[in-house]
Formats: C-alpha cells, structure tokens, sequence
C-alpha cells in the first residue's frame, strides 16, 4: 500500500497540491503536541552524537493540512502546551503561528527540528 503524502486540493478550479502533518496530542500535566511532516514519520536520522527519531507511536495521530495544523497550534498555544515539531513544513507552520523563532531550529542530517515550551 502506497503511503500518500499530499492529495490534491481544489480551490476555486485551481488545483494544489495539499501536503500533510500527522499531530498527535499526549495529555500530561500539560499537553504536549507532536508534530511531523507525514514524510518523515517511521524514520531515524542521525549527526555526529545527535539523534532524531521520528516515532509512530509518538507521532503518529491525525493527518492534518498546513490550515488544520495552524489552527490545533493556534489552540494549544493558549494552552501552555509543548510541541516537539520535526520537518520543513511542521516547521513552517510553526513560524508562520509565532510560536518558533528561527534561531530555535535545529536540524540533523538536514531535517529541521524544534522544541517549543510555552
């Protein structure tokens, strides 16, 4: 079976591509949200001493647009919630809601990554 990544999306006859982010919300304490590019998930990379583990069973959750995903961020950031955010566009989504700064990004094997406590 063919993981699909992007579907197509139709907005007023003009036709775009619609990449996903899987968002899975763990309840703690506080909420943390894990956040990744749909691409990445399952998959391990690593530099130097550093590691990135892109866990299903952390990350895994709804399949979400870049709109959904601004607007779960949106809400948990009014929460005081954590969000461990891997690749570009989990990250670009996170920039666009203010939440990350691009001096909080780091990357390994050149996947961007964050780690946003609020």
């Amino acid at each position: 079976m063919e993981q699909q990544f992007a579907e197509w999306a139709d907005v007023n006859n003009f036709f775009y591509l619609n990449f996903k982010m899987f968002v899975k919300i763990h309840k703690s304490y506080r909420e943390v949200v894990a956040i990744c590019d749909s691409e990445l998930l399952g998959k391990y990379f690593e530099q130097n001493n550093f590691q990135l583990d892109v866990k299903k069973n952390f990350f895994k959750g709804e399949k979400v647009s870049e709109q959904e995903l601004l607007n779960l961020i949106e809400k948990f950031k009014k929460e005081d919630a954590t969000f461990n955010i891997i690749g570009q566009k989990s990250i670009n989504c996170a920039l666009k809601a203010g939440i990350i700064n691009k001096d909080n990004i780091k990357t390994i094997q050149d996947i961007p990554f964050g780690l946003v406590l609020l």
